[in-house]
């Protein structure tokens, strides 16, 4: 039984009605599109994926990973560093923290993230992807369990499209309404957009120092570390 139909009951009847599988894996809720009116139009081989952060505190026997590429996932590129654009569709509370992550994914030799306006601006709620980009959104996304989520449009290995929701359902409490919550999500969603992983998902292990890592405590885990740096080299 998946543990998103046990703990949120609505939003796993909505997916699975639209036609969409859902997996879990820890606190990780994996989603795969598998009807053509979910995927950009139709085209043979391209899948959507979607990984969320989810806000549940629980102990998981699972260690840290050497190797926290998402599958095979990447952007095609014919040269590195390349540039990839992020779209801003975020309200001016946010403009800071995409600033933040920009740069700092803009630190890895191989990638130059760049901000450009928005394409989804009419409708953040469903926050449409454009091709060959990121759109990042954020609004109230009700009280579904997550903080963060990243979605990838992919052609066999080759991401070709993705998008980041911040939902300020949780955002606007006292418990989420800091900057080293604001910045370790944003920089997490965006990390999975590039085609990262999580280097950790046990929420009690210690922090990794890194965004790309499950944690209770945000505070030294804020941005990316040498390691992802490094995968970033390697897809």
């Amino acid at each position: 039984t998946c543990a998103l139909e046990a703990r949120y009951p609505d939003v796993y009847t909505q997916l699975q009605s639209s036609g969409i599988r859902v997996f879990s894996r820890g606190l990780e809720v994996i989603v795969k599109a598998m009807t053509k009116t979910h995927i950009s139009r139709g085209s043979i081989g391209l899948f959507a994926f979607i990984v969320a952060l989810t806000i549940g505190f629980f102990a998981l026997s699972q260690t840290a990973s050497a190797d926290h590429a998402w599958s095979n996932y990447h952007w095609a590129r014919t040269a590195n560093p390349f540039t990839l654009q992020i779209g801003d569709n975020l309200s001016s509370n946010w403009d800071a923290y995409l600033a933040t992550t920009v740069n700092d994914w803009s630190a890895s030799s191989v990638l130059d993230l760049t901000i450009v306006s928005g394409g989804a601006l009419k409708n953040v709620r469903t926050c449409r992807a454009t091709a060959g980009r990121v759109e990042a959104c954020n609004t109230k996304y009700g009280n579904n369990g997550w903080l963060g989520i990243a979605s990838i449009w992919a052609y066999g290995d080759h991401i070709t499209q993705g998008t980041v929701k911040m939902n300020d359902t949780y955002f606007n409490t006292s418990t989420y309404n800091s900057s080293a919550w604001r910045n370790l999500v944003l920089c997490q969603e965006v990390g999975h957009t590039l085609g990262l992983d999580h280097q950790d998902e046990t929420f009690n292990n210690a922090n990794l120092n890194t965004c790309m890592d499950y944690t209770n405590s945000p505070s030294s885990n804020q941005h990316p570390n040498a390691h992802d740096y490094e995968m970033l080299e390697t897809i």
